[in-house]
């Protein structure tokens, strides 16, 4: 007759979680600056300084990430982002 351990050694079991996809706006030689804005403030629901931020973002470094989500709601975003005219992609984030 044998005898069970008090306690199991078992290891550590580590979940890894999904990573979250983001949208890319991309600078473009055809929009103003005060509509990229407009365009984060009507779609995103960004207030102004915020809005104003990312697009300051993508005009000086050529991109901002402005959201980030599940694969399907980034593609949403990035469709509308084409609809308003902007340069969008999306990603894994890193």
């Amino acid at each position: 007759m044998s005898t069970a351990p008090a306690e199991l050694d078992l290891p550590d079991i580590v979940e890894e979680t999904e990573r979250p996809w983001v949208t890319i706006v991309w600078n473009d030689p055809v929009n103003l600056m005060s509509y990229v804005t407009y365009v984060f403030m009507t779609y995103y629901k960004y207030p102004r300084e915020l809005a104003e931020k990312l697009m300051q973002q993508v005009h000086h470094e050529g991109r901002a990430v402005v959201s980030s989500g599940d694969r399907e709601a980034m593609e949403r975003d990035v469709t509308a982002m084409h609809s308003y005219g902007l340069w969008a992609t999306m990603a894994k984030d890193e």
